[in-house]
């Protein structure tokens, strides 16, 4: 994304001319490291979380909350998956294509359902790792911590 970038800005301010898919390139490649990223970010707890308030649980509430909390989240990127499912087969049926490359859209959107889809899984993992497992975990792979030093920098 940054060499196409750069690429395109060189070739504007040198040559006065810019690369005719270098904006419809990125926006293909910022939807591909987002839906990638979400799920490598719940497989490593690295989410966004608000975790002031567990944070002020005891261990078995915090554990309950969090629970509640990946089967929810879980929940809703599934809906949220079978959503964009439903709104890639319309661009399937529209035979609709992206402006530059003239290649059918549906393509540059199929990452959609497939990370909503393996991030839900993630967050579905992290719900049976808090059941079977003492401690509370963020993600199958990752244990919550609390670490005293963090509260003197509140």
């Amino acid at each position: 994304m940054a060499v196409n970038t750069v690429a395109n800005v060189i070739m504007r301010l040198g040559f006065n001319s810019s690369i005719f898919f270098s904006e419809e390139l990125n926006q293909f490649l910022i939807i591909l490291v987002t839906f990638v990223g979400i799920s490598e970010a719940a497989r490593m707890g690295r989410h966004i979380r608000m975790s002031a308030f567990t944070d002020m649980l005891g261990p078995r509430a915090s554990k309950i909350m969090m629970i509640i909390i990946t089967l929810g989240t879980a929940s809703l990127l599934f809906l949220l998956a079978w959503y964009s499912i439903d709104y890639v087969s319309s661009l399937i049926s529209s035979n609709r294509l992206t402006p530059a490359l003239r290649i059918p859209y549906y393509l540059t959107v199929l990452i959609v359902p497939f990370g909503l889809c393996v991030t839900g899984i993630q967050f579905v993992l992290a719900a049976l790792t808090n059941i079977l497992k003492p401690g509370t975990h963020l993600s199958y792979q990752v244990e919550d911590t609390f670490d005293d030093a963090d509260e003197h920098h509140l």
